[in-house]
């Protein structure tokens, strides 16, 4: 049993789509939740370059100490969650497009996934490609724009709008019935997704199967906590702090400490 907590980062505040699974699923236990802001989005960026943050990060995140961290950001999980399992030994679990639940409900056998143009382009994303290659037709599309549209607090609403219309439908126009949404970011505009999709398409993301292996792993590990009181939660970020405030306020919704953080 243990009293630390989890670590939780992003490049931004898509991850709060996963931490809203993590903590329905394990109310008790305490999150460290990083926003990595002043080097989102990482979905341009290089493999090295996302290697490099996911590495600062997890190193702040362990001088806490935190006893796990999930990695809830498509494009680092693609980019660097097998160097971090090798560098080191606690328990990391990452988050990837969630096209195995996808295929099994499609009825018409075109599955669309919209995520970042590093989580498309990964070897990661071409393997869970080809394991469903053979059962479904896979669309793919990067939803450029939508990450720094997403962590602006007053953005445009039609500009939104107008801008998930350029994305989903040409994979509409390919008879897409599910709708993966492979970045975290994406989730947290569910609401506005589904209304240009419309009622016959189905939208999934891997926010409960994080939450479900971080439980597994926790317990295997007996790294799960003792405690019966809510667990406590604590949010930093490298970008302007107002800025972020009214994020957490519109995606969160609870009162939250925020700190300013300090890894380089």
């Amino acid at each position: 049993m243990s009293l630390a907590p989890i670590g939780v980062f992003d490049s931004g505040i898509g991850g709060l789509s996963i931490l809203h699974s993590l903590r329905q699923l394990l109310p008790n236990e305490d999150f460290l939740y990083v926003a990595d802001s002043a080097h989102a989005p990482y979905g341009p960026k290089g493999s090295d370059y996302i290697q490099q943050r996911s590495l600062a990060i997890s190193e702040f995140l362990l001088a806490q100490p935190v006893k796990a961290i999930v990695v809830a950001c498509n494009t680092a999980t693609a980019a660097a969650i097998a160097l971090l399992r090798a560098r080191y030994p606690l328990p990391i679990i990452g988050v990837e497009p969630a096209v195995k639940p996808a295929a099994l409900q499609s009825k018409t056998g075109v599955v669309g996934v919209l995520a970042t143009s590093g989580t498309i382009a990964s070897d990661k994303f071409e393997n869970l490609q080809n394991r469903f290659s053979d059962q479904v037709q896979i669309v793919t599309r990067a939803g450029t724009s939508l990450v720094e549209l997403i962590e602006q607090p007053a953005r445009d609403a039609q500009q939104l709008l107008s801008l998930l219309h350029q994305h989903i439908e040409p994979m509409l126009a390919q008879q897409m019935d599910v709708l993966v949404l492979g970045c975290t970011h994406y989730s947290l505009i569910r609401t506005e997704i589904q209304r240009v999709c419309g009622e016959k398409v189905s939208i999934v993301d891997a926010g409960s199967a994080v939450a479900k292996e971080l439980q597994r792993r926790l317990h295997e590990n007996a790294l799960t906590t003792s405690s019966t009181k809510p667990g406590q939660l604590q949010f930093y970020s490298n970008g302007d702090l107002a800025v972020q405030r009214l994020l957490l306020q519109e995606f969160w919704g609870e009162d939250v400490t925020l700190t300013p953080l300090t890894a380089p």
